[in-house]
């Protein structure tokens, strides 16, 4: 079994991976539903996921790392720590006393910045921290989630920025409609969804 399949495997048997009827972020409607929140209860599969994420971006410079609020925010926390890289935080509203400042943490003018991600629909959360970054003068050239969901998120991305995912949508469905944890209705709403997917 390869890395992506253990993964796969480790994320349903928690329960990140919902079936039913569900309204995303973006406005869109799915019948599966991917809740990484859950994962801030399992040390060792949150401490496994930022490495993979790390391991993806062997080759690639960067000063500092930033976790999209609120769910990446874990995840981009372990990749500083184990890695020993610098973490800054992107407040999701700007404070109105103290330093007011919307960027927490020490950087520098020009430094560079990963963006880690947790999942990714349309990128507007994405494109939201980037803009702030950006007009604190740090320069962001990679973003990585851990799951495309593969609804146009990568594309609006790669107009700016190199994007990196571990697991597609596609992948997650076809990886479970083999796999012996789920139940034959579990089964046919991956076929409605791969079906919808199909160009």
């Amino acid at each position: 079994m390869n890395y992506q399949s253990t993964l796969i495997a480790s994320l349903y048997e928690i329960g990140v991976i919902q079936f039913g009827e569900f309204t995303l972020k973006s406005g869109k409607t799915s019948s599966i539903y991917i809740n990484l929140r859950k994962i801030i209860s399992y040390p060792t599969l949150l401490i496994s996921v930022a490495n993979i994420m790390m391991q993806k971006m062997e080759g690639y410079q960067f000063d500092i790392v930033c976790g999209v609020p609120y769910t990446a925010l874990p995840i981009a926390t372990c990749m500083s720590i184990d890695y020993k890289i610098p973490m800054i935080m992107r407040r999701k509203e700007k404070k109105d006393y103290g330093t007011k400042q919307l960027i927490e943490g020490v950087f520098n003018n020009g430094q560079s910045c990963l963006v880690v991600e947790d999942v990714v629909t349309s990128g507007m959360s994405i494109m939201e921290t980037t803009a702030d970054l950006e007009q604190a003068g740090i320069v962001v050239t990679d973003v990585i989630a851990l799951i495309d969901r593969e609804q146009g998120g990568k594309e609006n991305l790669e107009k700016k920025y190199r994007f990196h995912a571990i697991l597609t949508l596609s992948t997650i469905l076809h990886t479970l409609l083999h796999s012996p944890l789920l139940s034959q209705h579990e089964k046919e709403k991956i076929d409605q969804t791969l079906n919808l997917m199909k160009p």
